[in-house]
This record gives C-alpha cells, structure tokens and sequence, in this order.
C-alpha cells in the first residue's frame, strides 16, 4: 500500500466525535460533541480543528477513515427503512418465533426484541431450494410478478429477499431482485446470499432485514458525508472501517452497511492490539470507555478474538439470545451501557443504579451547562475532584460544579437518603462494578483467568476507571497508550484493507468432500480478493482460513483457523487435530467418539502492515515533578486523599508517579490510586504497576 502523507481517521460517539490527524510531523487529535442531527457536521469541525493544530491545509489530507454507530443506533431506535421482507411460503414467522431459546429459563414476563418488520410485511413465494442447492421447488414467474406489484404498490423504501438455503444456491433470490429491479429502479433491494450465505435461517434472516432497513440511511448519510468533506476542501477517498476490524470502501459499506455495526469499537480492539504486540504483552483485556458505552475484548498474541455473529439490542443484560442476532464478521467484545454520560436514578428500594440510558452529547451531563438535568458518571467524577472542572477536553467544555451538585442534590441524595460525597462514589462504584462483571462474564465465558491478563485501558473515560477496574478484577497491571483518549480514531489509522467473505457448506470431516470445499474456497477468495483489490490497488496481502466446526448433536461451532492451501484427502485429519486443540484450548478437553462437522467457511484477505515498533519496560528512576497538589476521593480507600497532578508530557521514560496522583493531558486524565505507581514508558504510554504490598 502506497504510503499516505496525511491521513484522518475519525470515529462518531454517541457523546463525542474523536479525530486523529496523522501527519509528517506526528498525529494531532481533537475531540468535539456529537450532532445528532447531522452526524458529518462533527466530523468537518473536528478534522477542521486537528488540521488546524497540526499545520495542515484540508487539501493535503489523502485519506480519510471513518467509524460510526450509526447502523447500531438506528437498529437499537429502530429509526430506519420502510421495509417488506420476502422468504420461503411456510417460513414467514421464523424472525417471530426465533430459536425458542428461553434464556432466562424462569422468567414468566420474558421479553424478546420486536421483529423489525411486522407481520403484515412480511411475504411469501412458493419456492424450495434443498440444503445440497438443488432446486426443489422452483419459483412461479406469474406469483413472483404478482408479489412485485404488491410490494410496489405497498410504497416500500426497502426490501429484504431470504429464501431456504439461498447460502447453498442464490438463484431465486437473484431472481427476485432482478424482478423488484425492473418494476422499482429506486428500490434498495437485500439477498441473503449475499449479505449472510451461511447456514441457521433466523440469523441469515435477521441480518438480511437489518441490512435492508438501515441501508437507505445509511448510504445517504455517507453520499452526504463525501459532499460536505468536497466542499471543504477534502477531496481524499472516504473508507469504512468494518466490524471485523478492517477497511472496506464507501460503496461496500453502503451496499452492506451491516458490516459496520461495530466498527468504532473495533478500531478501539486494533488500536489496543498494536501496544499489547509492541510491548510483548500476550494476553490483554482491552477496555475502551467513552461517554455512551465501555467495550471489552480480549487480545491473545497481539490478536483481537473475532467471531462471525453479534447480538444487537439485548432487552437483557450480559444474556446471549436476548437480542437481535447479526451474522457478520466481528471483534468480539462484551459492550455495556456505562460511560461518563450514563445517568444515575434511584429506584423502588432507594438503590442507586447507573445507566444504560445516557444523556449523550445532547444535552450532555449537567455539569456541561447544555440544559442537562440528571447526574451523570462525568458529575459524579467531577464531585470526587477526579476532573479539572477548567481543563476539561483541553478547556474547550469548561465544567459546572454547582449544576452537578444540583443534578445530585434533586436526584440522587433526597430520593435516597444519602450525602454528596456517598451518592458521588455510590454512581462511581456501581459503574465500577458494572464494567467488572461485564469483564469477569466475558473472560469467564471464554475460559479465561481474568487475573493472568494486562489492562491496556483507553477512550475518554477508561484511564480515570483503570486502576480501580484493576483492583476489582485483580489485574496487577494496566497501559496507557499516547492518545487513548482518542484511541479507536487512531486505531483507525493502523488497520488493514480486509474482507471477509463466508459461505455455509456443511459436512462431516468423515465424508470430506475436498474438491467441493476447494471451489467454495477458491470463490471466497476471489471474491474478498476484488474488494480489497478495488479499495487498496495491488498490494501484499495475506490470506486467513477459518473453519466453523462442532461435534455432531452439538447446537454452535468454534471457529477453527487453518493454513490456506489447496486442500487433498488427506487434510482431512488435519483439519480434525486442529479442531481438537481449538475445542480443548477453548473447553479443556475434547469429547471421544463423537463424529466431528464444518459448517460454515471463512477466507478472509487483508493487507500486510508494518507491526508497531518493539518497545523494552522503562525501569522507574527518576521521580516525576508534580505541578500542583489536588485531591481526589480514592475508591478502595473510601476517603478523599491529596494527590499530585503531573502533566502527561512530563512523563519521561523512566519517570515514576506514586499514587495517589492524576496524569492529565486534553483527551483524558489518568487516575493513580493509592495501590499503584505509574511509569513512563519510551513509547509515551504510562504504565500502571500494583505497588508491592508487605
């Protein structure tokens, strides 16, 4: 890949949009409030002011990276198309009655998500294709003619075509299109072969109906986007970052904007991925907290875990099926509903509880002065005195303590019968705990000893919670990388052009049918091959191979990776030694006589990028000057402690910082606790030790 001069990446928030400006002379970043209303005016005014700092004229900039939670906000809201959904006669129901999981067994008031088309728009044709592909039932030219008419005269923005094993054989579904096509040009039109060929209906089904409905939005928001970026004087491609921790193109991104509904997150994970490799740390918990949501992913040899399903808008927290399932490639993270904008409420039992409803960027938390009135994590955080109330995002958002006060005094205090002082750390400790059980269910469900893990902690608020997610967690150490602040606009800037491109096609290892599953590989390839072709040019790139596999009887795979290579019989047996070493890392054991089965394939294609430089420990041996004395409540402490205030630039390799103290720099300020010390590192990130206790 052609070496880029100037380079923005820029991730839209639900309270802050951050940007990071990479150029000659370093990268510069800002962070500015979130428009709702129009979400590319954050973006002008941010890359406006990061081009500002660093001297940089807007015609200069060459690429310009972009991550947003748009799909995900609009899905959540369900704020999208006006939508038909078109499916196999005898299925209409399946995105109804799901896979009658009761996931919280004895809950007689379960709640599930509402479909996000309704019955009466759902439709039917009388077709039939098998698992193998082969046409059962073809489709009836006259019925699909009559069914075009009625979709168009239903006034439908968007449609959503998913048949019976389309994964296996698209042909009808190709044919639906063409039809829908010819009567409505204007019509965005989804397949699920296209969007989701793998195996399981309700999940194909599911993410070709998301797809459809956030699709019209999505690809005006992003013709809009390059409009305005043009009439600023940016004229540089625009590219997407995916959920898979890649970059995509605009026009994939809005012909399949279902791959992006985690892709600020995920620039966050490839952002964490980058220091863990760099400071040759194996295994880390990635924690990235902003205003809206805190995100944790796990990053095992400088690799974030990824997964090929996400659930969206659980109407249960940390319960898996309680949402709307995606099948798209994704970093696999737990996200939570905690972040400086969370609001605290008390309820029925006088108990303090926090989030996940945030008061966003509009109208922010009441210390902002923007007509908030419920107290938030940021007033509770300014009320221990772990924020500067004047240098709050490098002063540009000076900070009211007497609008936190009141926010606390109506809200919190009164209702609950507590002071100040206790309804401040009762909000604060309670997200605390909230972040680390999300933490603990996420290590936990992957087999994982949280405790054997380092920290690497980023996003506007995750370095004021860092040390005490530690002492929670029993994590004994945590980096703080230069611009975590900013961490997943950066994040950005460093990952590679990819796709992944899947297919369902099932078989048992004993009956390994390898010159069909070379085709199906040979196809995935080709086809990922032309995206990142069509968004880098010719480059190097490598070639990931991931199987999906299970034990007979069993109702989910683990994904299995596998060298790319031209498959012979023989691999046969190989393929099933790495399923039982994936199965037994993940599990501790494998399961005797039990057949073994593939069900779905990935290839993945990405570009090869330069790995970070390798950075050695800093020993601590000079004590860093503090520029004034501060006080803050300490947590574990349970009491309000003098603290030293360092400023991040003075935190030379090798300068140490013995808690209590606060880092502060404009994005963000780092919170050392009594039980730790913090070292500078020669990379410019701070890291967080444990001190040694008698």
């Amino acid at each position: 890949m052609t070496e880029m001069r100037v380079r923005v990446g820029v991730d839209i928030g639900g309270t802050f949009t951050d940007v990071a400006l990479d150029h000659p002379d370093g990268i510069s970043t800002c962070k500015v409030l979130t428009n709702y209303d129009q979400p590319e005016q954050a973006i002008l005014e941010g890359i406006s002011k990061a081009a500002r700092q660093a001297g940089v004229d807007l015609a200069e900039i060459a690429q310009v990276i972009h991550g947003t939670t748009l799909v995900t906000n609009s899905l959540i809201e369900r704020r999208g198309a006006r939508l038909a959904f078109i499916t196999t006669e005898g299925f209409r129901d399946v995105v109804e009655m799901r896979s009658e999981n009761r996931f919280e067994q004895y809950d007689l008031d379960l709640k599930l998500p509402t479909p996000l088309v309704a019955r009466q728009d759902r439709y039917t044709l009388n077709e039939r294709v098998a698992a193998d592909g082969s046409v059962l039932k073809k489709l009836d030219p006259e019925e699909l003619e009559a069914l075009v008419a009625t979709i168009v005269r239903g006034d439908y923005e968007a449609v959503a075509v998913g048949f019976m094993h389309a994964y296996a054989n698209g042909a009808h579904e190709r044919q639906v299109e063409l039809a829908l096509k010819a009567a409505a040009p204007g019509m965005s039109v989804s397949l699920s072969s296209v969007v989701s060929p793998q195996m399981r209906e309700f999940e194909r089904f599911n993410t070709v109906i998301a797809n459809a409905f956030v699709q019209p939005r999505v690809a005006s928001y992003l013709g809009r986007l390059v409009d305005r970026l043009r009439e600023i004087g940016v004229r540089a491609p625009v590219f997407m970052m995916h959920s898979g921790g890649g970059l995509i193109s605009i026009e994939t991104a809005a012909a399949q904007p279902v791959r992006l509904l985690e892709s600020g997150p995920a620039g966050g994970a490839i952002f964490a991925a980058g220091y863990a490799q760099a400071h040759g740390l194996g295994k880390v918990l990635s924690f990235d907290m902003g205003g809206t949501t805190a995100k944790i992913c796990l990053i095992e040899d400088g690799t974030p875990k990824t997964a090929n399903s996400f659930e969206v808008a659980r109407t249960y927290r940390f319960k898996k099926g309680s949402g709307m399932p995606v099948s798209t490639p994704v970093v696999e993270m737990v996200e939570i509903g905690a972040g400086g904008g969370s609001i605290a409420t008390v309820d029925a039992m006088k108990r303090i509880q926090v989030g996940p409803k945030s008061a966003g960027s509009e109208p922010g938390p009441a210390c902002y002065g923007r007509g908030g009135k419920e107290p938030t994590v940021t007033d509770a955080n300014l009320l221990l005195g772990r924020l500067d109330p004047n240098h709050f995002a490098g002063g540009d958002i000076p900070l009211s303590v007497a609008m936190a006060e009141d926010a606390v005094d109506r809200r919190l205090i009164r209702p609950a019968g507590v002071t100040r002082s206790e309804a401040a750390f009762g909000v604060t400790e309670i997200v605390d705990e909230n972040m680390a059980n999300a933490a603990r269910s996420h290590t936990v469900e992957n087999g994982r000893d949280v405790g054997a893990f380092t920290m690497v902690a980023f996003g506007g608020g995750a370095p004021l919670h860092a040390c005490r997610q530690c002492e929670k967690l029993g994590v004994k150490a945590a980096l703080i990388p230069p611009g975590a602040g900013v961490g997943s606009a950066i994040g950005f800037l460093r990952a590679p052009f990819s796709y992944e491109a899947t297919r369902g096609f099932f078989q048992r290892l004993t009956a390994f049918d390898f010159a069909e599953v070379n085709s199906i590989l040979d196809q995935l390839e080709g086809e990922a091959r032309a995206f990142v072709r069509a968004a880098a040019g010719e480059t190097a790139v490598g070639v990931k191979l991931v199987a999906f596999m299970r034990y007979a009887g069993q109702g989910w795979e683990i994904p299995v990776t596998l060298q790319r290579r031209h498959l012979s019989l023989q691999d046969a047996a190989v393929i099933g030694k790495a399923f039982d070493e994936a199965y037994r890392k993940l599990f501790g054991r494998t399961i005797d006589g039990l057949a073994v089965e593939i069900t779905n394939w990935s290839v993945t294609v990405a570009t090869e990028l330069k790995p970070m430089a390798r950075v050695e420990r800093a020993s601590a041996d000079v004590a860093a000057a503090s520029s004034r004395s501060r006080r803050f409540f300490d947590a574990a402490l349970r009491r309000t402690v003098e603290a030293a205030e360092v400023r991040r630039s003075d935190m030379k390799a090798g300068f140490r910082i013995t808690g209590p103290a606060v880092i502060v720099e404009d994005e963000t300020s780092t919170i050392v606790t009594d039980a730790f010390e913090a070292i500078g590192q020669r990379d410019g990130s701070i890291l967080l030790l444990r001190k040694d206790r008698p």
